[in-house]
């Protein structure tokens, strides 16, 4: 099966701080990995590194052929990147602005994404919810043409039939070959969609298994997370 991401000793500090140490870690094509962790664990700032947006750490990192950090971002769709937006832009502006910057944004799929999830074009992003901000960084996420796809906590404060929206779109519109990574802390939202499970526990990766091979033992995924931690989450 042919990787999609590899990680060799990864260690990164900022600020004085050490935020994450020795990580190693190899994902194939076409799955669907939950990275699972308390807050604070290292989760978004693995993201980021893998996503090319944090930069200045020690270790390798390759997406498919891609090792530098500019070719890195050619491959990687990483929710965050919402994050650099002007508040004052419409949704439609988002689309608009993305099709001219990236060659591999397809407009047509987030005008598509959009009137699944319910997201109207012609509202100001600091005027969205927080369940239609969510909405809008999975849109703009899943319509870029990319070998590997990052949602950080995509459903973090969102309602059920909102959760039950975006999973849905997860499914249809993640390209056949793709991998995602999806990082959460409350497993059930996405337990049934995951192939594998990465667990980063105080900023390392505490173990890497298949979810059928955690279901075939008797667990949950839930529960095989939660015995890493002893019921407390706050690491």
């Amino acid at each position: 099966m042919t990787e999609a991401l590899m990680i060799k000793q990864l260690n990164y500090r900022r600020n004085q701080k050490q935020l994450l140490t020795d990580v190693n870690l190899t994902l194939p094509q076409g799955q669907i990995v939950g990275l699972l962790g308390a807050n604070g664990a290292g989760k978004t700032t693995l993201m980021r590194l893998i996503a090319g947006s944090a930069v200045n750490f020690r270790g390798s990192i390759q997406v498919g052929d891609a090792g530098d950090a500019v070719a890195r971002k050619a491959q990687v769709s990483f929710s965050g990147m919402i994050d650099g937006f002007n508040p004052n832009w419409r949704v439609g502006q988002v689309a608009e602005t993305l099709a001219e910057l990236l060659a591999d944004f397809r407009g047509e799929d987030f005008y598509q994404l959009c009137d699944l999830l319910g997201l109207d074009q012609k509202q100001r992003i600091k005027r969205l919810s927080k369940g239609n901000q969510r909405k809008l960084r999975l849109a703009v996420t899943l319509s870029r043409r990319a070998q590997l796809y990052l949602l950080d906590e995509p459903f973090d404060g969102i309602d059920v039939m909102t959760r039950k929206a975006m999973l849905n779109s997860i499914l249809k519109w993640a390209p056949e070959l793709a991998t995602l990574v999806i990082s959460d802390h409350h497993v059930t939202d996405i337990e049934q969609l995951l192939d594998q499970v990465v667990v980063i526990k105080a900023r390392t990766i505490a173990a890497q298994a298949q979810a059928d091979d955690i279901r075939a033992q008797g667990q949950s995924v839930e529960q095989y997370f939660e015995s890493f931690f002893g019921g407390d989450l706050d690491d």
